[in-house]
């Protein structure tokens, strides 16, 4: 299963809690079927049918079929940087 380091986990914390209309949701990642494109990331209000729901140091994110197959073994990480980006990472789980 998908783990989340804190970094990530505070990361999909702090975009949910930006949007109001979706603070019980969490960030859903798509698998896009593209080996240029990878994945797809997005904010979510709710998981869609199907989707693996991965909840971790208190952040929720929405995995689709592919993308909970995928990451099955991977740890999602994230930077945060000081104008308020962010930039996500997958590694494997040690």
């Amino acid at each position: 299963m998908l783990t989340l380091t804190e970094n990530a986990a505070t990361a999909v914390k702090t975009i949910i809690a930006q949007l109001p209309e979706a603070d019980q949701g969490g960030v859903r990642i798509r698998d896009t079927g593209s080996q240029e494109s990878g994945f797809e990331l997005a904010v979510a209000s709710a998981p869609e049918t199907g989707d693996q729901v991965v909840e971790d140091h208190g952040a929720r994110v929405f995995l689709d079929d592919g993308a909970n197959t995928a990451l099955d073994d991977r740890v999602l990480d994230a930077e945060m940087n000081q104008d308020g980006s962010v930039r996500f990472a997958i590694a494997s789980q040690s």
